[in-house]
């Protein structure tokens, strides 16, 4: 009878167990979890070419691969997601909810008058209180027509505030785009059309400036018609109203037909209940600490509530409507001024009402943890590409900025912008941001990291200026974007290695060499090409091989210095050169300067 083989299964091989593991964990507790020794773990982990110590940490990925080698199956544990990428608009089943205002962005190119449209509709003047005339944030309003409310959203025009537009398109149902019918469709009026359409915005196009010289409606009705949004008029789908904010025309008619556009959604919010929504904006405020504006989509906003949004939260110690008025409740599609957070929230974070403050405050630093976990994961993954830019990196020569921002839409677009000013050869190393204005410790550390700061829309106090001009500190204000990023620009190109242009300006043949010394030969010859010029570079070529250099020490003509000798002219010459020259030998001069480069 032959020997039957046994074997004793452990339990892990006879039934392979589920472990849910966090996107990144300790080496040690990861053994702990799958049950086996740590010494195994780090064999195994040594086997997959990882060195790691019982203390370090490794990501998920790793970890699956070691514990498939161990009989165990992995699955990733729940997480909770709070960022900003995943904006979406208040959406509930058909039917149910009561109707809430439209929300609406105004888009554009920079100066087609948005703001002004603005200031037309809500009867203010803040266009001529912007600094360049431009918008540098979001701003949130609300106007009444026919008895219904719409929330306006104001977004910038200029090109470093494209990440503003993209969220200010995906938080609302209506796009009012605003083209300048003297000037037609320019780049930002393209991306804030791309930013509505895919984010699923109706569209409203208004036609501003129709009052101007060289006004031409229908030349921008066809340009836009070239971007498959034609007019209704034409036989399209796209309203379009022409109106001058200025003489304020037509400001009725477009809100009418914005109110029209919104009824064809069936625009609708959970009236009641704890409110959801999303952050607009953000900023420090002195006396009040940080402030955030809010955007409700779902129920009712009350100070005493208790707002998580992304890793911070706050008991709402005052809420406040655009007007900074104080009021009670805050409504669905409704913009909301909170103080009370903890931090600052981030530009774009969706916010809600947690039950009490444990709550909250759970929640906050669960989320805290989840970037702090994205963040390793992201530099556990490191690519081929990464590598080299790593060797190359001691090549670059780094400006270092330290950036204070009022707001944290403008401090994000900005950090975004800056990123962009690169050259191979030189680059913006941000080495710190924050919000509020510039404080002495901000000083403190750009003293120790070499670094300039850069304030935008921020003050300055005495005592910090003092402290600036004694460390020797560079401290730059700015009140408009682009000369911020022009200047940092101009910086960089500074830094930059001048081009070194180099113009050939004649040739010689030697006809006789008179003195040779180790510093210089007198010689003299006859100009074939261009002219021989004193202080100009030669290269003395000997069988059309390069032999040696030197300079032009002085050019003499029937035994008188001159500054020139021309093409077919015969002259003699002092070269400084520790070459020894021949007859026969080409002595090509050339001149060189130095030219600023840019980026």
């Amino acid at each position: 009878m032959a020997e039957t083989e046994t074997t004793t299964k452990t339990p892990a091989q006879a039934s392979t167990p589920t472990i849910a593991i966090a996107p990144v964990v300790g080496v040690g507790e990861f053994a702990e979890k799958i049950g086996q020794p740590v010494t195994r773990v780090i064999g195994e982990l040594m086997k997959n070419g990882v060195m790691a110590t019982i203390n370090e940490q490794i990501d998920y990925d790793t970890a699956a691969i070691i514990a498939s080698d161990l009989g165990v199956e992995l699955v990733p544990e729940p997480t909770e997601e709070s960022s900003s990428a995943s904006i979406a608009k208040p959406v509930l089943p058909k039917g149910e909810g009561e109707t809430r205002p439209p929300v609406v962005a105004v888009m554009g190119h920079v100066d087609h008058g948005k703001t002004t449209l603005l200031d037309a509709i809500r009867q203010t003047s803040v266009a001529k209180g912007e600094a360049g005339g431009i918008t540098q944030h979001i701003g949130a309003y609300q106007v009444k027509r026919k008895d219904r409310w719409i929330t306006f959203l104001d977004t910038p025009g200029h090109e470093a505030f494209s990440a503003i537009r993209a969220h200010g398109a995906r938080l609302t149902d209506v796009a009012v785009i605003v083209v300048a019918a003297d000037d037609g469709v320019k780049p930002q009026t393209r991306e804030a059309i791309r930013y509505a359409q895919e984010a699923n915005n109706q569209i409203v196009i208004a036609i501003n400036k129709t009052d101007k010289e060289g006004a031409d409606s229908n030349r921008v009705r066809q340009e836009l018609s070239e971007l498959e949004l034609v007019p209704e008029e034409w036989g399209g789908t796209t309203v379009m109203v022409d109106v001058s904010a200025t003489k304020k025309q037509n400001i009725d008619k477009l809100l009418d037909l914005v109110l029209l556009v919104a009824d064809l959604e069936d625009l609708r919010a959970r009236p009641d209940g704890p409110a959801e929504g999303v952050v607009i904006e953000s900023h420090m405020e002195t006396g009040r600490g940080p402030v955030g504006t809010v955007l409700i989509q779902h129920g009712r906003l009350r100070p005493g509530d208790f707002v998580v949004a992304g890793d911070t939260y706050a008991k709402v110690r005052s809420l406040e409507d655009w007007h900074g008025k104080r009021i009670k409740v805050a409504h669905p599609g409704m913009p909301a001024v909170i103080t009370g957070f903890k931090a600052t929230p981030a530009f774009g974070n969706v916010f809600y009402v947690a039950a009490n403050e444990k709550a909250a405050r759970e929640r906050s630093v669960a989320s805290q943890r989840q970037a702090s976990i994205k963040s390793m994961v992201k530099v556990k993954k490191i690519e081929a590409s990464d590598l080299t830019d790593a060797i190359t990196a001691g090549k670059v020569q780094e400006l270092n900025v330290v950036v204070k921002a009022d707001v944290q839409g403008s401090l994000e677009s900005l950090l975004g912008s800056l990123e962009q000013l690169r050259h191979d050869e030189v680059a913006v190393k941000v080495v710190s941001s924050g919000l509020g204005d510039v404080s002495e410790s901000d000083v403190t550390f750009a003293s120790t990291a070499s670094a300039i700061v850069l304030g935008f829309n921020i003050s300055l106090s005495s005592a910090v200026k003092q402290l600036a001009n004694r460390e020797h500190i560079q401290i730059r204000l700015y009140k408009v974007i682009y000369e911020l990023l022009d200047d940092m620009r101009g910086a960089l190109e500074a830094m930059l290695k001048p081009e070194v242009v180099e113009t050939v300006v004649g040739e010689l043949k030697i006809l006789g060499v008179f003195k040779t010394t180790k510093a210089a030969v007198i010689c003299g010859g006859e100009v074939l090409t261009g002219k021989a010029v004193t202080g100009a570079q030669v290269r003395i070529k000997r069988d059309k091989e390069v032999v040696g250099t030197g300079t032009v020490s002085s050019v003499q003509k029937e035994q008188n210095k001159v500054a020139e000798a021309v093409e077919g002219e015969q002259c003699g010459l002092n070269i400084a050169t520790n070459t020894a020259i021949q007859i026969d030998d080409r002595l090509e001069f050339f001149q060189t300067e130095e030219r600023q480069r840019t980026l």
